[in-house]
């Protein structure tokens, strides 16, 4: 400025300079002068600024709860969970989940040591209590889950038992004193379980029918098993789907449809629509022809030639065989498979969702059944009194495909929006063996389905890997805040994405594989990460670094200054 006080440059030049400046710079250069300082606040300028540093793409607008650039800059900056506060070492072995107290004063781990732990979410984390699993015959624990009011925990484990053994066990344990409540067989282990309401659980079974057909069923379980009355069910068949090609059903969940309506984050919906089949007919005209005659029946000398064909054949090579067991199958199960109840979910209902497949026993597809209000405790009919006898199989009510190996999903906290973790197929492959399905890519594709529309939203998101081939993968659990996902990953680190923007914001670093994330419900800027490495790893915000550090909080420029990443 000149002696009278008039600024020697125009802020127009001043603009301009300062467009050629980074972020921590014009922060600095604002603290110069008042002119600067109002000029380096320039809404234009910080929107220059973001999408630049972020590497936005233009055509992305700003969140919709933003106030502005600036703000947004330093929301995406300032905000995400990537300080590590405190590293947890009470487990002895890979540490493989953890879950949230809906409350967020507590949470649960689970671990190859075979123990269950829960701890106190305190500024500083404690160890509240370690259940060891060892006396149940586990072999190790895999997942837990809260029930709505916290009273109750879900932990599913491995049993003992030969490589081939795929059993296992849900069991609920009170948090008020730590007592075990019951025990529920759960067959595969990899459908972990989940609460259905606050007091009854799904598990499965399956059952084997050929070499690689199979039947899986969910059953609803009261979670106190002592109830003693001829009127209330401790356990109740919920739904029995068809298994083909060597396919199961892993992974429930369950979601809420009464939070459709108010998301907090309505995502775009302009990405093509992603793959999506309703199982209840081939073809709208088929559909109409089911409604107006019923089930179609088997036919008696369709199945007459069919049985002759098969007494009369040579024998078959390995493949022709399975090929000819998945036709007979699925000639079974036509007339004997119980239509969708309803259509449209309404806001009462819940859905069940859960990973399968129609093509190879690799997880490829995500199947979605409607629960609806009756169903949804074990009173009524015992077991599967109450259907009729052809009504053998239930029809699931949407299919997903993903064209790839699933090996994570999570819901968004509204349950509006199903995140996926997949590893992709090649472009065009076919399965012709259901025993040998494609190779899967190294990246991870971070998928999103809206589940009111059943459509898939957004491009994925990348930046994570892994690395084990189809056999031997395993589940990368991921989870979902208001604003941010994260994932483990093979790779040794966590990630958190912004949801609205679908940019990779931060990588979190372990010594090993990191198996599962988790942000606190009450507080997104807290993210726990679990590791092969066998430890847990807090992280938080800089900004709630800073304010439990500092008497007074530093200003946010000055912290960007001397804090670049």
């Amino acid at each position: 400025m000149d002696e009278g006080g008039t600024p020697l440059l125009p802020d127009s030049l001043v603009y301009q300079i300062f467009l050629s400046l980074g972020p921590a710079d014009l922060l600095a250069a604002g603290l110069a002068c008042r002119q600067w300082q109002a000029v380096s606040r320039d809404e234009f300028l910080w929107r220059e600024q973001f999408y630049r540093y972020y590497q936005v793409a233009r055509d992305v607008p700003r969140h919709p709860a933003a106030t502005s650039w600036y703000e947004e800059f330093r929301r995406l900056y300032d905000s995400v969970p990537c300080v590590e506060v405190q590293t947890l070492r009470a487990h002895t072995d890979q540490v493989l989940h953890l879950s949230f107290s809906h409350s967020g004063c507590q949470f649960a781990s689970c671990s190859k040591d075979c123990t269950v732990k829960i701890w106190n979410n305190d500024l500083t984390i404690s160890l509240l209590h370690s259940a060891d699993m060892r006396p149940y015959n586990w072999s190790y624990s895999q997942f837990s889950q809260f029930n709505q009011d916290d009273s109750l925990l879900l932990a599913s484990g491995v049993f003992l038992g030969p490589h081939s053994n795929s059993s296992g066990e849900i069991v609920v344990i009170s948090l008020d004193t730590f007592v075990l409540l019951s025990r529920v067989r759960n067959k595969p282990y990899d459908v972990f379980g989940c609460w259905l309401t606050e007091t009854s659980l799904i598990s499965g079974n399956l059952h084997r029918i050929g070499d690689i057909t199979s039947c899986s069923v969910l059953w609803l379980n009261n979670a106190f098993q002592d109830v003693e009355s001829e009127n209330v069910n401790v356990v109740k068949r919920l739904f029995k789907i068809q298994n083909l090609n060597a396919s199961t059903i892993r992974t429930v969940m369950v979601a809420d449809c009464s939070r459709f309506d108010s998301p907090d984050l309505l995502l775009d919906s302009s990405a093509p629509p992603g793959r999506v089949f309703d199982l209840s007919s081939d073809s709208d005209h088929e559909e109409e022809e089911e409604e107006a005659a019923g089930p179609a029946p088997v036919h008696t000398e369709s199945w007459r030639r069919l049985l002759h064909g098969l007494l009369d054949a040579p024998a078959q090579p390995p493949l022709a065989e399975r090929m000819l067991e998945t036709r007979v199958a699925q000639l079974l199960a036509q007339g004997r498979t119980k239509p969708p109840e309803g259509s449209a979910a309404c806001a009462r209902d819940k859905l069940l969702i859960f990973t399968t497949g129609c093509l190879t026993y690799s997880p490829h597809q995500i199947g979605i059944k409607q629960i609806l209000p009756h169903q949804m405790t074990t009173a009524g009919p015992v077991l599967g009194e109450g259907q009729g006898s052809d009504a053998f199989f239930d029809a699931l009510d949407h299919v997903i495909d993903v064209h790839g190996h699933i090996v994570g999903m999570g819901l968004s906290p509204d349950h509006r929006y199903l995140y996926v973790n997949s590893r992709a197929w090649p472009s065009g492959s076919v399965v012709a063996d259901p025993m040998q399905p494609p190779p899967i890519a190294e990246e991870i594709d971070l998928l999103v389905f809206d589940l009111k529309t059943m459509r898939a939203v957004k491009r994925a998101l990348r930046a994570h890997r892994a690395y084990t081939p189809n056999d031997e993968c395993f589940f990368l659990f991921l989870d979902v805040s208001r604003d941010f996902v994260a994932s483990g990953a093979e790779d040794r680190h966590g990630y958190v994405w912004d949801r609205h923007y679908n940019i990779c914001l931060a990588k979190l670093r372990h010594q090993d594989v990191v198996n599962s994330v988790v942000f606190s419900p009450q507080e997104q800027e807290l993210l726990l990460t679990a590791s092969d490495d066998a430890t847990i790893k807090a992280w938080r915000s800089p900004r709630t670094v800073r304010a439990l550090q500092a008497p007074r909080p530093r200003p946010f420029f000055s912290w960007f200054g001397s804090q670049r990443r």
